[in-house]
């Protein structure tokens, strides 16, 4: 656990939502010091006001990892990285976190388009792309404008061009904001809880078992009957468990 790193530990305190609450403050003091437990009641009473923030998920991951509380530590990396998902410094965390889980899971490989595509959506928020959508529409409505009105014949011919570029520019950048807040708003991925769970074929305890899981693996949610969810490992296998068993990122 002494690899962990911290660098991003103390980056919230330039946030000004936290800028004047003494209890952030305070949970920063009690993790400096080494009053771990401290350092998580506090960051929790910040997020029990209705505050989130990325940072302040990877502050708390932080601290329950120093806390030997991996399930934890992983359930709150996975937040942070909705909030912040390209930053470096949290999915290496989250990395190391889950190199120390039992279950060793090997994911359906990916094609390398695919790939590519949600590793540059990934560069920044949903708000960012957001802007840098309304910039390209704006940037289109000129090069229109210098297509219609202009009358020289290669102005027209550079407004044609911009306002095709800028128009799959809004089109791709409203796309992936879209996607961001999906993820967001639509969260369909848990992280499993028990120290040992037992993966039924059907939503009944009575079902035939499958497999088994341990506490820290990360689970795609694909349907909910009732108190039981059908879950989707990352190598494609199907199963039904109780929803006590996980908790939602």
């Amino acid at each position: 656990m002494k690899y962990i790193s911290i660098l991003l530990f103390f980056q919230i305190l330039a946030c000004s939502v936290f800028a004047q609450d003494d209890r952030f403050e305070a949970a920063n003091a009690a993790y400096g010091n080494g009053e771990f437990q401290v350092a998580i009641d506090t960051y929790n009473e910040i997020l029990a006001t209705g505050v989130e923030s990325g940072a302040l998920y990877f502050n708390l991951a932080n601290a329950h990892y120093k806390n030997g509380e991996l399930t934890q530590a992983i359930l709150n990396y996975e937040r942070a990285l909705l909030l912040k998902p390209h930053d470096k410094d949290v999915k290496f965390n989250l990395e190391l976190a889950y190199s120390q889980t039992t279950d060793k899971i090997e994911s359906v490989g990916e094609f390398f388009v695919s790939k590519w595509i949600k590793d540059f959506r990934n560069k920044t928020t949903s708000d960012i792309w957001a802007f840098i959508g309304v910039g390209c529409f704006i940037f289109m409505l000129i090069g229109a404008a210098l297509f219609f009105f202009s009358g020289s014949v290669l102005l027209k011919k550079a407004g044609f061009y911009l306002g095709v570029g800028l128009l799959a520019g809004t089109i791709v950048s409203l796309t992936f904001s879209y996607h961001q807040k999906t993820k967001l708003t639509q969260r369909n991925h848990a992280i499993v809880i028990s120290p040992s769970l037992t993966v039924k074929s059907s939503p009944d305890a009575s079902g035939t078992e499958i497999f088994i899981l341990h506490e820290g693996t990360k689970v795609e949610i694909v349907n909910t009957l009732g108190q039981w969810k059908e879950i989707q490992i990352a190598d494609g296998t199907v199963g039904w468990v109780e929803e006590t068993s996980i908790t939602i990122i």
